[in-house]
């Protein structure tokens, strides 16, 4: 059989792993790549010449790289590139119906229905997590992986019948879906993505994808204080539940996180590890998923006090003569800075700032205002920084200075001299890294380096 791959992102080269040698291949990318495979008679290789900087694909005017991709018996495309392929071959049937995602194969040939999976515009990766280390403590065997790291496909061999999938899903992977998860959670939708989905309302609909293949006896979970979120949950044949409210996991008055009509008290929110309120809708939303398979209200309560979060989510530094440093880096939505100074107590100093996805800055400008008290000094950095400092002096902040300097040492030597012995600096930047950076990763990794240096 002749394979073709399109796109040489993470689920491109696991697509190629799990197919194997036996196969011919036609790797098509819009750019090249060190890893690709060696060129043989069985490989062939095909990317445009002119490389692009780091960020999102699929939105490349050159379309010659696809060249010849129908005539391979299977055509096994990366999301981003659907754009791509949808200007290119249109609604040739005859295309599509030999052409299929990581997604669907997964879904497809995966031994265990035991699949939950989690979108959202924030919050994902730490909810997927959460409900994974809940049900590996109750006892469940577990794997996790699609957008927080492992690609799909890698997990695959490895899955048992009565093993347990915890699946991160992005709009990019939800957008061509043929299939639903058996649970399926949807967290907080705001805007995202715009300079990729031709309207919010393509995001919702990719979003939707989640819910839209479930049958009645599979389970939809929704944040019932978000619009978008309860909205597309409507698309599910299956058993809804809302959290944030009943039955679903909510946070009581007295401060109690339970969940039921009998609300069964699972931990107080001070107990808690997890940082930031923003952070008990994560919790909520992992208890209510967690809730449908075990009721081990002590794996539960286990978890939530030892969890600190991920790696680039709001995580503690290092502590220098009185001035803490936290690295929030994948705090790439503008909603972001907000939680992080909602989340860390006391005065701070928010380096902010990165790659201009042209969205409206008026209600991140807003929330620094209404924080100012709070707020010591604001550090703009990145392509944002003019429109950004702009929208700040519209809405009357005027305590921030421009940092034309993209060097993170420099930038974080900056945050230090400007804080006083009690604050905070936090790198929050509620903007894509790809301006300055190949992605939140290398930009967090960078942060870390520079404040180590101090």
């Amino acid at each position: 059989m002749k394979i073709a791959i399109v796109g040489w992102g993470l689920e491109g080269q696991s697509a190629f792993k799990y197919f194997g040698p036996e196969h011919d291949y036609l790797i098509v990318s819009e750019q090249p790549a060190d890893n690709f495979p060696q060129r043989s008679d069985k490989v062939k290789l095909q990317f445009l010449a002119d490389t692009q900087g780091h960020g999102l694909r699929g939105s490349v005017k050159d379309l010659s790289y696809l060249d010849g991709i129908d005539a391979c018996d299977k055509i096994i495309y990366q999301p981003t590139a659907i754009f791509n392929l949808q200007k290119v071959f249109g609604d040739n049937q005859h295309f599509w119906a030999k052409a299929t995602t990581a997604y669907d194969i997964f879904s497809e040939n995966c031994p265990s229905k035991n699949i939950i999976g989690v979108t959202g515009t924030k919050g994902k990766g730490t909810t997927s997590t959460l409900i994974a280390k809940m049900l590996q403590s109750s006892g469940k065997s577990i794997h996790i992986g699609g957008n927080i790291g492992t690609p799909i496909l890698d997990l695959l061999p490895y899955i048992k019948s009565d093993d347990w999938v915890v699946w991160e899903l992005a709009n990019f992977q939800l957008k061509p879906a043929s299939y639903s998860p058996h649970i399926a959670v949807c967290l907080m939708i705001t805007e995202e993505h715009l300079d990729w989905h031709p309207s919010m309302q393509d995001y919702l609909d990719a979003k939707a994808n989640i819910f839209k293949h479930q049958r009645s006896e599979d389970i939809a979970i929704y944040f019932a204080d978000n619009k978008y979120s309860t909205q597309i949950a409507r698309a599910s044949l299956g058993h809804k539940i809302p959290y944030f409210k009943k039955p679903g996991a909510f946070v009581r008055e007295d401060g109690m996180i339970v969940i039921g009509d009998n609300e069964t008290q699972i931990i107080h929110k001070g107990e808690v590890k997890l940082l930031g309120e923003h952070n008990l809708q994560n919790v909520c939303a992992a208890v209510t998923t967690v809730w449908q398979v075990t009721q081990d209200t002590n794996a539960i309560k286990q978890v939530l006090t030892d969890f600190a979060g991920l790696e680039h989510r709001l995580e503690f530094v290092r502590e220098i003569r009185g001035v803490k440093f936290f690295n929030d880096s994948f705090a790439a939505t503008l909603s972001a800075p907000v939680a992080a100074m909602e989340a860390i107590k006391g005065t701070k100093v928010m380096i902010v700032g990165g790659f201009d996805r042209g969205l409206e800055l008026d209600s991140l400008a807003r929330a620094f205002t209404d924080y100012k008290d709070d707020v010591r000094k604001v550090l703009i950095i990145g392509a944002i920084g003019q429109r950004l400092a702009q929208a700040l002096d519209e809405a009357g902040f005027r305590n921030y200075e421009l940092i034309e300097d993209n060097n993170l040492n420099n930038i974080v030597k900056q945050s230090f001299e400007v804080a006083q012995p009690g604050d905070s600096v936090i790198l929050s930047p509620g903007a894509a890294s790809f301006d300055m950076f190949k992605d939140f990763e290398e930009r967090g990794l960078e942060f870390k380096e520079a404040v180590n240096n101090l």
